[in-house]
């Protein structure tokens, strides 16, 4: 079913405002991809916070004309899937996961701002820890000295009522 003009331009409007948010746009070609396997990847983008959607590809490139993902026109050719993330891990990571598991889902090409990828590098950028990952690491890092600051505090009075316990337990045997 081919859409008419105003269609068009919602769809094309739609994709530019989730482009302005973007970190990165994965594209891979699904020729010969079976449909439940299409609406498996569809719910893991969805739980991932990524924004796939599958475009003409006359649409496509209105929507990334102008935007820093501009060089991936020239990859754009045959029936392409577009994975649009604020996270560019989450993203690469969950086509790459899933490319691995069905050999007719390809990854293409990806970009980053005013960046091109090739396969390999979402390869790479896919083997990156996720942003929660390194979030929750960092957050430890920072928290280990304090912790530690706290345990040798808490142990001077600790130590004391010890030595206090001692004491009044040799009081009464004496």
């Amino acid at each position: 079913m081919s859409l008419n003009l105003e269609e068009k331009k919602a769809v094309v409007a739609e994709v530019s405002n989730q482009l302005a948010t973007a970190q990165a746009i994965i594209i891979a070609e699904y020729r010969g991809l079976e449909v439940g396997h299409m609406t498996q990847l569809r719910m893991k983008a969805r739980q991932s916070g990524i924004y796939f959607r599958v475009l003409k590809n006359s649409l496509a490139r209105r929507a990334i004309h102008g935007t820093p993902f501009t060089g991936l026109s020239e990859h754009i050719v045959g029936p392409l899937a577009y994975g649009i993330g604020s996270d560019p891990v989450a993203a690469a990571k969950v086509l790459y996961e899933f490319s691995k598991g069905n050999d007719k889902f390809v990854i293409k090409a990806g970009a980053m701002a005013n960046l091109v990828m090739s396969t390999k590098e979402i390869a790479n950028l896919a083997a990156l820890p996720s942003r929660d990952e390194l979030l929750s690491k960092l957050l430890g890092t920072m928290q280990a000295p304090i912790a530690s600051f706290v345990r040798t505090l808490n142990e001077v009075p600790t130590r004391f009522v010890r030595g206090l316990a001692a004491v009044r337990d040799q009081k009464p045997a004496a």
